[in-house]
């Protein structure tokens, strides 16, 4: 369907969304958006919802500026899809140890790596130059630098909340490998001292929101901050690269003879230099991915209601983006205190995974339904194949 425009303050907001179905505090955060001077244009998926400073779910592009709060803390998290040569009736009959050592090779929760992992001695990894990638940590802010051996060791490691390792079978019974995670804990400690640099500089102590603090182009603080954001993103694109060459080899040692073919890989809490309306701008999304003409995207549901792969279609109105995921419709204490471990293995049946109160935060019934938020941006993306999870690892 169309996008729906309502009114802002310097700009419309563009939504994909019903403004009616939003909440008002999520509301409240995009209009203060569009109050800043920065701003040149926001757009908001279908899986808006209450954020940090920014919803999730928006897409914020900035002449000459940037906010490191709307960019959030877990910068770079996104996806990694890998569709691989076996159909289902060649996965192990026993799925359960097959999930087991998957949590084996990759750590999951506050768990790390006894030692950094060597990438040259993981078979079928992509990426190179990892000696110019940690050579870049000396260049990082300083706060950090006392994390260089925890950031080594977190390389290839899923963490928690909603990040998660899957084995998927899309409708005709492919076996693909997907997998949600970010740059860790370097990431949110990258985030946080720029976000607190940021609050204290003088252009910004009269925000409609103080989380919208930005930092402005030709600042020593701008550089610095794009110097770490930049290396996180990277980070976070190489411990999914890790991670999911780890998952890969674990399947291939199980089922001898697997082939990997397509990989898609795609950030959904980034920042990009991009041009619109002739107009370079740097762009946040947050909770969204790029969905340029014919790029493809990964949108996943939850546990246990599957996950999309799709094509974009290019839409500028939208700043060439589209939806992240199902979105969150419910926070995590609310979900804790109304649903019941009964109720999360009613949800989840049919799946090998967890089934503790431990994760009942994660039930499918605390998000949006993934239909629905596919359906809303038929004008963004196209689908290219539907996957169902039948193992699902969460820390």
């Amino acid at each position: 369907m169309p996008y729906t425009e309502v009114p802002g303050e310097r700009v419309p907001i563009r939504m994909w969304a019903d403004p009616a179905q939003v909440e008002p505090a999520a509301m409240d955060q995009l209009r203060n958006v569009t109050r800043m001077p920065w701003t040149h244009g926001l757009a908001v998926m279908p899986d808006v919802h209450y954020g940090k400073g920014a919803t999730v779910g928006s897409v914020i592009a900035m002449r000459d500026a940037v906010s490191p709060a709307a960019v959030g803390v877990d910068i770079g998290c996104g996806m990694t899809a890998v569709r691989t040569g076996l159909t289902a009736e060649r996965l192990p009959d026993d799925l359960g140890a097959l999930r087991s050592a998957l949590e084996a090779a990759i750590p999951v929760g506050f768990h790390s790596h006894d030692e950094p992992v060597d990438p040259a001695r993981v078979p079928g990894l992509k990426g190179s130059d990892w000696d110019g990638f940690w050579n870049g940590f000396d260049d990082l802010a300083p706060a950090v630098h006392p994390r260089n051996e925890r950031a080594r060791r977190q390389m290839g490691t899923l963490g928690g909340g909603n990040h998660f390792l899957e084995v998927c079978l899309d409708d005709a019974g492919t076996v693909w490998m997907v997998l949600h995670s970010g740059s860790r804990n370097i990431g949110k400690e990258l985030a946080d001292h720029h976000i607190g640099r940021a609050r204290e500089l003088p252009h910004n102590q009269d925000l409609p929101d103080r989380d919208l603090a930005v930092f402005l182009s030709g600042t020593p603080e701008m550089d610095a901050y794009r110097r770490d954001l930049f290396w996180a993103q990277d980070y976070a694109r190489r411990n999914r690269d890790v991670m999911m060459a780890l998952a890969c080899q674990v399947l291939a040692d199980r089922v001898p003879g697997t082939t990997f073919e397509q990989r898609i890989s795609c950030h959904h809490n980034y920042v990009a230099e991009e041009t619109y309306d002739g107009v370079d701008v740097l762009v946040t999304r947050k909770g969204a991915i790029r969905a340029s003409s014919g790029a493809f995207g990964v949108i996943p549901g939850s546990m246990a209601t599957g996950t999309y792969i799709v094509k974009g279609l290019g839409n500028p109105a939208s700043f060439n983006s589209a939806s992240h995921g199902a979105g969150r419709r419910m926070s995590r204490n609310k979900a804790r205190k109304t649903f019941t471990r009964d109720d999360l293995v009613e949800q989840t049946r049919g799946v090998e995974c967890r089934k503790d109160l431990g994760v009942v935060d994660e039930i499918p019934a605390a998000y949006k339904d993934l239909e629905s938020v596919i359906e809303a941006q038929t004008d963004l993306v196209e689908v290219v194949a539907h996957l169902r999870q039948v193992v699902c690892v969460k820390g």
